[in-house]
């Protein structure tokens, strides 16, 4: 019989991308591991892409929570408590430690394990498990992740990170992706003032990636990150802001691409999941719990309340573009 598991890890885009490797470590040591994964339905399709994971349950918190009452998430909710009451897992690991999470796992049935009172985010969550685990919490995301599981299934996790997307460079070599020609990704653009980095520093990198050839393809989340991101690329006729895309549609364009520089987003660390040269620019956040993570160049620039300068990021464009 398979061992059944369910992961919970619902959001956000980012942190489930820092999930992967952790599934593949349990793929190569748990023996026939069945695996379920709860996610926010805008990020379903990440967990989706990794090989080991058998079944998306979707939940939408950020849509229910705006008419928790309404007749439509009421079904949706008792829909969801169904399908956990049906199945019963040998092991359901919460790998968020929230409230939210912790929801989810009281719902489930099997043997409920997470992290302990100290290494929660929001402590009251693990009164929720009958197994707690110790995981330090300064560590970088991806070593959490998959210390966290390591201690649940009884190993200990060892060699570089596999994120499990390999086949999106299959996909890229075979030509599904081609978008032609030799591009950059970049992402300049953010939901919060506070991380972004000065017009003038953009245009330096995009002067640089002109005289390297690459043409740009800037993304946007929204209309108003597109509108400024046209107002970026003003003058430069080698750039481009893409059109609003699905998230494998991104996944493809990033695994097609010579490299990426972006601001500390979900994205910018996909990039780097994909085995693309990345550079990310943090000035709202740290690097120390989630550094970029990949195969290939990564450079994690700045820190919380110190961008770093024009003359850093060149230096790190200048590697990535080397290799």
């Amino acid at each position: 019989m398979p061992t059944r598991i369910l992961i919970v890890r619902t959001s956000s885009l980012g942190d489930l991308v820092h999930m992967l490797p952790a599934m593949s470590d349990i793929a190569r040591h748990v023996l026939d591991a069945h695996i379920d994964w709860v996610a926010e339905e805008s990020f379903a399709e990440i967990p989706s892409w990794h090989p080991a994971v058998k079944d998306v349950i979707k939940v939408a918190h950020r849509r229910w929570r705006k008419s928790w009452w309404s007749p439509q998430v009421r079904a949706e909710r008792k829909l969801l408590r169904e399908r956990f009451r049906d199945t019963r897992y040998d092991v359901v690991l919460d790998m968020q430690a929230l409230l939210k999470s912790a929801w989810l796992v009281h719902q489930s049935h099997g043997v409920k394990h997470g992290l302990d009172w100290k290494s929660a985010r929001e402590p009251l969550a693990s009164l929720f498990y009958d197994v707690r685990h110790r995981v330090q919490f300064w560590q970088p995301a991806v070593i959490r992740q998959r210390s966290l599981a390591g201690l649940t299934f009884g190993y200990t996790p060892s060699g570089t990170p596999d994120f499990g997307l390999q086949h999106f460079a299959r996909e890229t070599r075979n030509g599904d992706a081609a978008l032609g020609g030799d591009y950059a990704v970049i992402m300049p653009s953010a939901s919060r003032d506070d991380k972004l980095w000065p017009e003038a520093d953009w245009h330096a990198v995009f002067t640089r990636l002109r005289e390297a050839g690459c043409q740009l393809k800037l993304l946007a989340g929204n209309d108003r990150e597109a509108a400024r991101a046209r107002e970026l690329i003003v003058g430069f006729d080698n750039a481009e802001v893409a059109p609003r895309m699905d998230l494998k549609s991104v996944a493809r364009l990033l695994a097609g691409s010579r490299m990426m520089v972006g601001l500390d987003s979900g994205l910018t660390h996909l990039s780097a999941a994909l085995g693309r040269p990345t550079i990310g620019i943090y000035r709202a956040s740290t690097p120390i719990r989630t550094p970029l993570v990949g195969d290939s160049y990564t450079a994690s620039l700045g820190d919380r309340g110190a961008p770093p300068s024009r003359e850093v990021v060149l230096a790190a464009l200048e590697q990535a573009l080397a290799v």
